[in-house]
């Protein structure tokens, strides 16, 4: 009978596809799809970030920037920011996250119409910035502002009294004005919060707080102006940002760019992403911060 050896004859064959098979995928993933297949390139994947609008929560950033400081297919991650600041509390936990993972994958800040204050403290936190010529930037410094209605609650015959266990408790009130003491009070306390913005960045772009205090007054720069200065390393659109962390992270072949999932939420189904980012950012300004949340914003 020859149907023993026809079937080990098969069964060879079998294997030997599986082989073949099992050695081109293994050489895809070595060498590249895409990205030219031979020795000496290798595709790679670059991770995007997107901080947008106020800057008032952290916790999705720092998941996303999380777990692509995980994933070994990232080799190095981009923020693209378009926002003029917020919050500090949640600026100073991004730019601390940005630090953390710049320690073992390049980092590539791309700045978009705008990046200022708390959005360039986090971006100052990268290997590199990149801005395009008429981006606006800067704005290093602390607001914080306060509303005094007292006039008005008198006119329409309102009257206000506050019981508080201790002398600052009802400090920024707006049914009565502040105090002399009270105004040294909060100005120590931004002038300590913005000594803090100061020292981040003169530290992490190696500029000399001396040389960096009287570029830190609130000022907006340019894109082109910010290089001048040393706040902006090059010129370049998100497309350029990707390539250049992807070369920055060592990939010679293709660079991908990778997108962390988006939440679902009824208004993005019904609305589409930029309009309910547009309707969050007009909320935002409608509202102002309270009192004792100072923002880098303005």
């Amino acid at each position: 009978m020859k149907l023993p050896s026809l079937l080990n004859g098969i069964l060879i064959g079998v294997l030997a596809v599986l082989f073949l098979v099992g050695v081109t995928v293994l050489a895809s993933q070595i060498f590249g799809k895409g990205g030219g297949v031979g020795w000496g390139t290798s595709q790679g994947k670059v991770g995007v970030v997107e901080i947008k609008g106020i800057i008032s929560d952290s916790r999705t950033t720092l998941k996303q920037l999380d777990d692509f400081g995980d994933d070994p297919s990232i080799k190095a991650i981009v923020l693209r920011i378009n926002s003029p600041g917020g919050a500090v509390g949640p600026s100073q936990e991004i730019l601390r996250e940005v630090e953390k993972i710049r320690r073992k994958k390049k980092v590539v800040a791309s700045l978009g119409t705008l990046a200022a204050s708390g959005a360039y403290y986090i971006a100052c936190g990268a290997d590199l910035i990149m801005a395009d010529r008429g981006t606006a930037t800067g704005s290093i410094g602390v607001i914080m502002e306060f509303t005094n209605v007292e006039g008005l609650t008198k006119k329409v015959g309102l009257d206000f009294f506050t019981l508080k266990s201790g002398r600052y408790k009802d400090i920024g009130s707006p049914f009565r004005p502040m105090t002399p003491e009270e105004k040294e009070y909060m100005q120590n306390l931004l002038d300590n919060i913005y000594q803090q913005f100061l020292s981040d960045v003169a530290r992490n772009r190696k500029i000399p707080l001396e040389k960096l205090r009287p570029l830190a007054e609130g000022r907006i720069y340019t894109g082109e102006q910010a290089k001048e200065i040393g706040l902006v390393d090059v010129f370049g659109n998100p497309e350029d940002a990707i390539e250049k962390a992807g070369r920055l992270g060592g990939i010679r072949g293709k660079v991908e760019a990778v997108y962390p999932p988006k939440e679902g939420s009824l208004l993005r189904y019904l609305l589409g992403n930029d309009t309910e980012e547009t309707l969050s950012n007009l909320t935002a300004f409608a509202y102002p911060q309270p009192a004792f949340l100072p923002t880098w914003f303005k």
